[in-house]
């Protein structure tokens, strides 16, 4: 049953927030919807799925990216669901980089985080079943996101070609079994044993990558990105898209930090790149 929290006219189209009882995370999840003029049960639309970043929630990207006037144009759906389980009985840390804010988008297999932190069930499963069951849509499906969120979208894209039309990211942590964030989050979610990690690492799936299963991406990353040395590794992303030959366009930006400033500077481009996927026959 989802409960509908807000709803606001914008660009010709609605934003809607909406809660409901999550399976894979036992516990209430929030959600956010952009649904473009004119879509309706005979008039469905395809959707692009929004990651967001640590410490963020689905509010983030849909009041600070300016992305509603391209998609009304383009008339594609976005759906942008909240980073992490939330709630008392979900447990915490008082930590930015772990914990609710922090999901990372990994089922996790160790207590006390394995009931609740499932958000790669969520996103991939439960979520677009839901959305399709409820909303003027099609199956078709892109998705996206920001630094954690960009390693969700990039991850899960390799991990799930067939379910998406293409994958983009704005800053992505690349190889998260290799960075500060990724080691403290990874540890703790799924355990000592690394082979496990590799299932959630963008570097990793993308150099066992068949070519059948290759997925058109696109990266944008800012040069002034205080996290990018330390944290989002974008040359390791490099040295795989050169050695295999995958289909990833990966654009450095002069100037540009971690921001939605960022982000709201290229949106429309990456709404443009998602558009020809999917509304390709």
């Amino acid at each position: 049953m989802l409960d509908n929290l807000s709803s606001a006219k914008v660009s010709g189209g609605w934003h809607k927030q909406y809660s409901h009882i999550a399976n894979s995370t036992h516990c209430t999840m929030r959600f956010a919807i952009f649904l473009p003029p004119g879509a309706s049960q005979t008039n469905k639309v395809p959707v692009l799925y929004w990651l967001s970043g640590l410490t963020c929630t689905d509010e983030n990207f849909m009041q600070k990216a300016g992305a509603f006037k391209k998609a009304a144009e383009l008339g594609i759906a976005i759906v942008a669901p909240d980073t992490s389980p939330r709630g008392d009985n979900v447990p915490d840390e008082d930590s930015y980089d772990f914990g609710q804010g922090a999901g990372f988008y990994v089922n996790a297999t160790q207590a006390p985080y394995n009931t609740h932190y499932n958000m790669y069930e969520y996103v991939v499963n439960e979520l677009p079943a839901l959305i399709e069951q409820h909303f003027p849509v099609t199956d078709k499906k892109a998705i996206s996101g920001h630094s954690m969120g960009g390693h969700g979208a990039l991850m899960i894209a390799l991990r799930n070609p067939q379910n998406y039309t293409s994958a983009s990211a704005f800053s992505p942590i690349v190889n998260p079994i290799n960075c500060p964030w990724g080691q403290k989050a990874f540890s703790q979610y799924l355990g000592d044993d690394k082979s496990t990690w590799a299932h959630y690492d963008t570097c990793e799936l993308m150099s066992q990558a068949n070519e059948t299963d290759y997925l058109p991406m696109r990266i944008d990353q800012g040069e002034a990105d205080n996290f990018l040395v330390e944290q989002l590794k974008t040359e390791h992303l490099f040295m795989q898209v050169n050695g295999k030959g995958y289909p990833a366009e990966i654009n450095m930006h002069a100037g540009y930090d971690h921001s939605y400033f960022f982000i709201s500077s290229f949106i429309d481009e990456h709404l443009l790149f998602h558009q020809s996927y999917l509304q390709a026959q």
